[in-house]
């Protein structure tokens, strides 16, 4: 009689007889279910291996392609640069920012000041270097202001849904009403210390709705998916599942957000500082020495030149990092 076209180990059985492997232990089903899980945990397959012939991560995935990438290595060693400027701006521009000589005043570029100087008799190339510690500190500082604050409502509304949802999606409305430079205007004029932290608090006021609702949607996304529902089976908490499951896979849309956002923030204080509400001296900042330079433009366009070109400068680079980080963490653009 002929065989079971079924039978293992036949020329009619398609695959090594190996790769059905029964579940041991004496769990069954729960063995089974608690296996599916752990795969499901790690998120999709994105058909990528390291060293070891493991699958990556969506993490080591997107460093593996990042640091291929040149427009990120490029603009992370620009923001590199700048981050050093701003944390020891000694170390290349030894001079007083503050220190300024009417006689060499809207002087053009000389030996030991390549920028020349502005209208004060300041030099130009000290202020600029000085500068960035202003204009950097405020754009990290309301960065991670409004991420953190976003992130956590928004989260949590995706999470949790219902009333809370709903409460915070029309709060978020109010202030996406609310027109920034405008905003700016009126809540920094009452403010008139022209410190830094005021302007840092006006941006993570107005700037945590469009995280909280990018950080919303992912949450709302990510939960949904089979790992989160098999989690949940097997009788995980809502914290764990939160924590473990959810925030590693939602985090990516906000890192990108935030960090395209970190260069807007900059230029936003930078045009705060120009209207006069922002920034004040003695305080050295881009903003201030652009509104300084304006009304010399003609006479003077190299005092106006370095600090737009700096400050054109670092906004593109964090631009072009967030549009690298974008790319490496999106599985849709590849």
């Amino acid at each position: 009689m002929p065989e079971p076209l079924g039978a293992p180990g036949q020329s009619g059985q398609p695959g090594p007889p190996d790769e059905v492997i029964a579940p041991t232990g004496g769990g069954g089903a729960m063995d089974l279910a608690t296996g599916a899980a752990r795969t499901l945990e790690r998120g999709p397959d994105r058909g990528r291996t390291d060293l070891t012939g493991k699958p990556r991560s969506l993490w080591s995935d997107a460093g593996h392609d990042l640091i291929r990438n040149p427009v990120f290595v490029l603009s992370a060693l620009v923001i590199l640069f700048l981050v050093f400027i701003a944390v020891w701006p000694q170390s290349i521009a030894p001079g007083n920012p503050l220190a300024c000589d009417l006689n060499k005043a809207q002087q053009g570029s000389q030996a030991g000041h390549p920028f020349g100087y502005d209208a004060q008799g300041c030099d130009v190339y000290t202020r600029t270097v000085h500068g960035a510690r202003a204009s950097i500190t405020v754009g990290v500082c309301a960065t991670a202001g409004a991420a953190l604050l976003g992130s956590v409502l928004g989260g949590l509304a995706g999470f949790f849904g219902g009333w809370w949802d709903g409460l915070l999606s029309r709060i978020a409305d109010v202030f996406f009403g609310i027109p920034l430079i405008l905003g700016g205007l009126v809540f920094l004029s009452v403010v008139t210390s022209g410190a830094i932290w005021p302007v840092v608090g006006f941006i993570v006021l107005l700037g945590w709705p469009q995280i909280s609702r990018i950080a919303r949607g992912s949450v709302v996304t990510a939960k949904e998916h089979d790992y989160v529902q098999a989690a949940r089976a097997l009788g995980a908490g809502g914290t764990r599942i939160l924590l473990r499951h959810i925030l590693p896979n939602a985090i990516a849309p906000v890192i990108v957000v935030a960090t395209i956002a970190l260069g807007t923030y900059i230029a936003l204080e930078a045009t705060l500082s120009f209207l006069g509400v922002g920034l004040k001296p003695p305080t050295v900042s881009w903003g201030i020495d652009i509104s300084s330079a304006s009304t010399h433009i003609r006479n003077a366009p190299h005092t106006l030149l370095w600090p737009a070109g700096a400050l054109s400068l670092t906004v593109l680079a964090f631009i072009m990092l967030g549009d690298a980080v974008r790319d490496a963490l999106d599985p849709k653009l590849r």
